[in-house]
């Protein structure tokens, strides 16, 4: 696997191209792929979360149709995760390192992600956003727990991982979100994320905001994203993040804040540009 953590853009830029000539050749391998196969194909490896070798499914959906969005397929067959889901959980276990008595909170509950931490990890608890009418921590009918990530329902240092997967950019006040992140982590605890990213940026870009009456303001043509509570219903994207992310967070009180690249052919870790991120309070 080659793999790198990263804090700032001038580090990123170094790290490129004193590694050019191995993500050129990545570059060209991924090419190939997509020239030689027009539709659906697979690719075989070994999938860390399923523990065996398998035919990763890869397809053109949220893709150009020229170009596979490798960051969000290559999807293990045995337990449903995509190249971007396995790779984060490979890293909780190499690079958070969990005790079995850690206990975590992870930000989605209705997702294949989750069913699987669940069974990996006994004191997990998950959760989705249900709407503004909710309190946070409570349950509704079917079993779901309603969290807002800006006013968590947990105690002050309570948690000690914190997993957000694609959940940020969708946060009109992202800085309350992290702020409240660190709250509920334990000192030395960690938060482990993705979210959208522009690694030629310092500074996020902002995307649309949201004033105090509710009202948005669109800087960029809309995105939307999908969301497990309404499938057919997406969800406002409001930032793309740079690295400035890591400044804030620090500024918040993390000691660390990194990224962690990575790719792989043989572990279906496709993609050149694939990144992670872990901030250490």
């Amino acid at each position: 696997m080659i793999s790198a953590r990263i804090r700032s853009l001038n580090e990123f830029i170094e790290h490129r191209n004193s590694n050019a000539h191995i993500y050129s050749r990545i570059q060209a391998l991924e090419d190939e792929l997509c020239r030689r196969h027009k539709k659906e194909f697979t690719v075989k490896g070994f999938s860390y979360p399923a523990q065996s070798e398998v035919n990763f499914l890869v397809d053109y959906l949220y893709s150009d149709n020229v170009h596979v969005n490798w960051r969000e397929r290559v999807v293990c067959p045995k337990t449903n995760l995509n190249n971007r889901l396995r790779a984060a959980v490979h890293f909780i276990d190499f690079e958070l390192a969990p005790k079995p008595d850690s206990k975590f909170y992870i930000a989605e509950q209705l997702t294949p992600l989750y069913s699987y931490l669940k069974k990996k990890y006994v004191h997990l608890t998950g959760s989705e956003y249900l709407g503004p009418e909710y309190e946070p921590g409570s349950v509704n009918k079917k079993g779901i727990r309603h969290e807002d990530a800006t006013r968590l329902s947990f105690k002050d240092e309570e948690i000690d991982y914190y997993l957000t997967f694609e959940c940020f950019e969708h946060i009109p006040d992202f800085l309350k979100g992290f702020r409240e992140s660190y709250r509920i982590l334990k000192k030395g605890g960690m938060m482990f994320w993705t979210v959208p990213f522009a690694s030629n940026s310092h500074e996020n870009i902002i995307r649309a905001t949201m004033a105090g009456d509710g009202t948005i303001t669109h800087h960029l043509e809309p995105e939307y994203h999908g969301d497990p509570v309404n499938p057919n219903k997406g969800i406002l994207c409001y930032t793309h993040f740079g690295w400035e992310m890591f400044d804030q967070l620090k500024q918040i009180g993390f000691t660390d804040a990194y990224a962690i690249t990575y790719w792989s052919d043989s572990l279906g870790y496709y993609g050149g540009g694939q990144v992670l991120f872990c901030a250490v309070k």
